[in-house]
C-alpha cells in the first residue's frame, strides 16, 4: 500500500496537517466504531482497525519529519488510538497488531475507486439484510476486479464469515465450516478475523 492510500483511508489529500490527520480520525472512528454499528459489527470492526493503523503511521511520520503545517505540539502527538474497540465475544483475545509495512501496488483507477466504494456501501446493506450468498457473489467479483487491494480482501473474508456464521445458527456444520476456512485463506493474517471465526468453532464443538 502507498502512503497516499493511507492519507485516502482518512479521506485526507497526502501531506494533510496533523490537525486535519487527527479531525478526520476522530470523525470516521465514531462513524465505523463496533458498538455504533451492531448490525454489522465485524465489517466496522475491520474498518475501525484499517483506520486506527493509518492514523498511527501518519502520526508517526508527522512526528518523525516534524511537519510545521501543524499547530499541534511535539507533546500534543500521541500513537495511541482514541478510540478502543470494546471485545464483546469470548474467549477473550488480546491482539497486538504491528505496524503495516508498506508496499507499493499499482493505484487503483477513478473508476476502480468509484466501483470499489460503491460496491462497499451494498455490501454493508447486503450483510445488514442477511442476503448473505448475494454480498458473497458481490464480493467475489469485486475481488477478480480489484485482486490486490487489502480492503477488498478483508471484506472480502468478512462476507464468507458472516454467511459461515449464519450456517452455524442454521446447524448446517460442515457447509459453516467450509466458509469459515475460506475466510481464513483469503484473510490470513487478520487476527481480529481470527479471533471471531474461533469463537465459532468453538460454538460448532459444543453443537455436536
Amino acid at each position: 500500500m502507498k502512503l497516499a492510500d493511507y492519507y485516502r483511508i482518512l479521506g485526507l489529500n497526502y501531506g494533510a496537517s496533523l490537525a486535519d490527520i487527527k479531525a478526520s480520525y476522530r470523525r470516521l472512528a465514531r462513524k465505523y466504531h463496533p458498538d455504533v454499528n451492531t448490525d454489522n459489527k465485524l465489517l466496522a470492526q475491520s474498518k475501525f482497525i484499517e483506520l486506527t493503523e493509518a492514523y498511527k503511521l501518519l502520526l508517526n511520520l508527522v512526528k518523525l519529519s516534524g511537519n510545521p503545517s501543524s499547530a499541534v505540539s511535539s507533546q500534543a502527538v500521541t500513537p495511541e488510538p482514541e478510540f478502543k474497540v470494546r471485545q464483546e465475544s469470548p474467549p477473550t483475545v488480546k491482539v497486538t497488531r504491528k505496524p503495516p509495512s508498506v508496499t507499493v501496488y499499482p493505484p487503483l483507477s477513478e473508476v476502480e475507486q468509484q466501483l470499489k466504494w460503491s460496491s462497499y456501501n451494498h455490501l454493508q446493506q447486503l450483510l445488514k439484510e442477511g442476503r448473505f450468498a448475494r454480498a458473497i457473489a458481490l464480493v467475489e467479483g469485486l475481488a477478480q476486479r480489484i485482486p490486490q487491494d487489502p480492503e477488498v480482501r478483508q471484506w472480502h473474508a468478512i462476507a464468507y464469515q458472516c454467511w459461515g456464521r449464519q450456517l452455524v445458527k442454521e446447524r448446517q456444520l460442515e457447509k459453516a465450516r467450509i466458509y469459515l476456512k475460506k475466510a481464513l485463506k483469503t484473510d490470513p493474517h487478520n487476527r481480529s478475523l481470527w479471533a471471531e471465526i474461533e469463537v465459532d468453532f468453538r460454538r460448532m464443538e459444543r453443537m455436536v
